[in-house]
């Protein structure tokens, strides 16, 4: 005979439903939030600030280059290192625009193929860009020509997916190449006329875009911009610039070749240069340089590299190093230096001011084009 359930029965098995539906809809919850975890999978663009490029992380990391590292352990002059890539992208804006077009590093040459593409002509590598050796060991000798590359790539969405719409090629001319006559022997220094390294640099542009065209992915439609860099001496205080562009729209063919106005020069200008270019950016650089000497004893030295394109300033780096003895100076210092630069030094172009002892970076002070302030970051601790 079934018994009739009582009140607090009802009670007792309301609370079992909710807990069982409560578990139900937990372990939905959990299988539906559990995709947007694969959110980092795939391709994402994320940009720094307006005006610059978006750029492309896979997987929820930076893509890098194919070739990463090339161009850092190549060049000569530790000032070329930077200023080279940073110089080509802002080369790059004016053929594909920032609003339109996604920055990605490059991934078509890859490491075998650049280092292949930078060593000699042998005849087991007919792709080298550089001459053979001819055996010589004086200024007759067959020099190296192109010292490095590197290659950005500019990319357009299509639905979820990036395409490949240009590619901008960095070529960095040797005007001086170091060489040994023997393995751990004295290095000596050969010149390169700016006449030799123009001529080849030109010759072997077919030879380069062939190459790039024949990578993976590539397609023989898409437009190559060539730019070329003439790199500075190894004991340069300035970096070097680059000197002449051209394009390649289709195939191998490749149109006229422009000049690119682009000089850098060490501040203070020595006493023997009597050009005009950056006459004013020299005096502003002096006064600031009395100026922060006079509010802080032992400063051992202050120079700037400063870049123009077109006659006009277009990025200044400064160095300052002097030695310091507890954090509160770095501080007081760094903060004098920003106020002093932005009473002396340029607002229409970028400027960076590195503040350095002999041996570590302690202040590093940004500041963008027209911004009103430094941005100071101290790395000593």
């Amino acid at each position: 005979m079934l018994k009739r359930i009582s009140k607090r029965g009802y009670i007792l098995i309301g609370l079992v439903l909710l807990i069982i539906l409560g578990a139900f809809f937990y372990f939905i919850n959990i299988a539906s939030v559990t995709p947007s975890v694969s959110k980092t999978k795939g391709i994402q663009l994320t940009q720094s600030s307006a005006g610059d490029y978006q750029t492309v992380i896979k997987d929820g990391h930076y893509l890098t280059s194919a070739a990463r590292g090339i161009t850092a352990t190549s060049l000569n002059n530790s000032l070329d290192v930077q200023d080279f890539e940073t110089s080509l992208l802002n080369l790059s804006k004016s053929h594909f625009k920032t609003g339109r077009y996604i920055f990605q590093e490059g991934q078509y040459l890859d490491s075998d193929t650049v280092n292949g593409l930078l060593a000699r002509q042998t005849d087991s590598n007919s792709t080298g860009l550089n001459p053979k050796d001819n055996g010589k060991t004086d200024s007759s000798r067959n020099p190296i020509y192109v010292q490095t590359l590197t290659e950005q790539d500019f990319m357009t969405k299509s639905g979820n997916n990036l395409q490949l719409a240009g590619m901008v090629v960095g070529v960095a001319m040797n005007s001086q190449d170091a060489y040994q006559k023997e393995q751990y022997g004295a290095t000596y220094y050969q010149t390169i006329s700016d006449k030799d390294r123009i001529a080849y640099g030109q010759k072997i542009a077919p030879k380069l875009i062939k190459t790039i065209r024949e990578q993976q992915g590539v397609g023989k439609n898409i437009p190559i911009v060539l730019a070329m860099y003439d790199t500075a001496s190894q004991d340069s205080l300035a970096p070097g610039s680059f000197y002449a562009e051209a394009t390649s729209k289709s195939g191998t063919d490749i149109g006229d070749w422009s000049d690119i106005n682009e000089k850098s020069i060490v501040l203070p200008k020595e006493s023997d240069d009597t050009s005009s270019l950056g006459s004013d950016e020299n005096t502003g650089f002096n006064n600031f340089k009395t100026d922060i000497s006079n509010f802080f004893p032992n400063i051992a030295g202050a120079t700037a590299s400063a870049k123009f394109t077109n006659n006009k300033l277009s990025s200044m780096n400064v160095t300052v190093t002097t030695q310091f003895y507890s954090p509160t100076e770095i501080e007081a210092f760094s903060n004098y230096v920003a106020t002093s630069a932005m009473k002396f030094l340029p607002s229409s172009a970028p400027v960076q001011i590195k503040i350095q002892t002999a041996n570590e970076i302690q202040a590093l002070l940004v500041r963008k084009a027209d911004d009103k302030s430094y941005t100071i970051t101290k790395l000593d601790q």
